[in-house]
């Protein structure tokens, strides 16, 4: 991936095509081309333009019309200058949905509604967010057998496992923390959380970088520099400055002056900013999206405990690059990673959606099956449809607790009462350890254990 093209600067536009800014601006004063945010990178090489307009004159109408509408944001990149960020059409819309879709929205499935399965959905979204957050940064585990050890409680065998392990965990304070300010102190130790054991320093875990340190910057697989972050000096304030912006009420003026922010744009610019400051020596993206959680869930948007976008952002990860390169080369102007991320989000609540219906149906097939069965409770109709799905998985007590958020002996209770009615096979390892596992023919024995009742 190479680094974007920078525009010309403005003022040089401006005095370029002074004499036909009016014919500038009449025809080519639109912040989006066909709906859409484009980079001068691409705009350059477009076809076709406007009427008598070559690509300068157009880019310069376009740049006009964002800046008229362009508000700044309270931090500023490496030169001093402030980010800037304009809402489009495209990007309003999106919001709404998001708040129509993501903070309330009766029209959701029982299994999120009921607090019987809600914290099994909880628990498999922390697993899928964790999961494709660390294969982002390089975990090459697979999903299953990275869900499987931990569901199970395995210690993690590599450096991969380690990191989606502590994601998870990570994951797993964010929901915690979302009823508290964000603190300084919390940053850091979110930090320690993700790259715990996974670092060549350990002692670069929840700090920092130091200025004696070689300043992380971000490189592409030809050796090109992509990003070059603000000064190691200059984090603390920064990280100080981040935290004040987190915690400001959307309508409330602060320090820095800001009139309202949407908490779905804040919350996209935390984990802008933090990604841009990148003060930590690994783990910037997954403290980043980490941080995107926390403020949504600290806003009220309580569907993101079962969204990941990271799922979506691992499927294009150009885009996600070229998001913040396009900000950063076109002066400043945070707008295109706002873009990306509200359609990334849309993306992740159509799936769940999806998600929640396909849970729904198949829910309701199992529970056809056993309707007359009145001694199975809601963990075990559970397991059975993950079971049907999953004929080669592995169950034991602890991946059980896990999974339903249940002590040792109601888990324990479950499964070998499911052996006692022949749905799942229990197998030993060791002297202790119990295996169950489902047959290959569990939904022809729950058809027949119907039957039969």
């Amino acid at each position: 991936m190479k680094r974007p093209v920078a525009p010309p600067p403005l003022e040089e536009l401006l005095e370029k095509h002074k004499q036909r800014l009016p014919e500038v601006l009449r025809l080519g004063g639109q912040p989006t081309v066909d709906g859409h945010y484009i980079h001068w990178d691409k705009l350059r090489r477009k076809i076709p333009r406007p009427a008598d307009l070559n690509a300068g004159e157009w880019w310069t109408g376009i740049r006009l019309a964002r800046f008229s509408q362009s508000r700044t944001l309270p931090f500023r990149d490496t030169r001093g200058r402030p980010f800037l960020y304009m809402l489009p059409d495209r990007v309003h819309a999106a919001l709404h949905r998001i708040d129509s879709g993501a903070s309330g929205r009766i029209g959701v499935t029982e299994a999120v509604t009921n607090p019987a399965t809600r914290d099994r959905f909880i628990v498999n979204s922390l697993i899928r967010e964790a999961i494709t957050s660390s294969q982002l940064e390089g975990a090459t585990t697979t999903r299953a057998a990275a869900a499987k050890m931990i569901r199970a409680g395995r210690r993690p065998r590599n450096r991969s496992e380690r990191m989606i392990l502590n994601n998870y965990l990570a994951m797993r304070e964010v929901r915690e923390m979302k009823d508290r300010p964000l603190t300084a102190e919390a940053v850091l130790a979110l930090h320690r959380a993700v790259t715990d054991g996974t670092l060549d320093d350990p002692a670069a875990a929840g700090r920092l970088q130091l200025p004696a340190e070689d300043r992380v910057e971000v490189w592409d697989a030809d050796g090109q520099v992509l990003h070059r972050p603000p000064p190691a000096e200059q984090l603390p304030e920064r990280l100080r400055a981040m935290v004040e912006f987190a915690n400001a009420e959307d309508g409330a003026q602060t320090t820095h002056g800001d009139r309202f922010l949407h908490p779905v744009i804040r919350a996209i610019m935390l984990h802008f900013w933090l990604a841009y400051d990148h003060p930590f020596a690994d783990g910037n993206g997954r403290t980043a999206r980490a941080l995107f959680y926390w403020a949504m869930l600290r806003r009220g948007y309580w569907m993101f405990e079962f969204l990941s976008i990271s799922r979506f952002l691992k499927a294009a990860p150009v885009q996600y690059a070229q998001a913040f390169l396009h900000a950063e080369t076109d002066g400043s102007d945070a707008t295109y990673f706002i873009v990306h991320q509200v359609d990334i989000i849309l993306r992740a609540l159509d799936a769940l959606d999806r998600y929640l219906q396909l849970k729904a149906a198949q829910a309701a097939r199992i529970d056809r099956l056993l309707r007359k069965r009145t001694d199975l409770n809601h963990r075990q109709l559970a397991l059975l449809a993950h079971a049907v799905r999953h004929p080669d998985w592995e169950y034991t007590t602890r991946s059980h607790m896990t999974s339903h958020a249940v002590v040792y002996a109601t888990a324990r209770a479950d499964l070998f009462r499911l052996a006692e009615l022949s749905l799942l096979d229990r197998q030993k390892r060791g002297r202790k350890l119990n295996v169950f596992q489902a047959p290959p023919d569990l939904e022809a024995r729950i058809r027949r254990l119907r039957s039969v009742h």
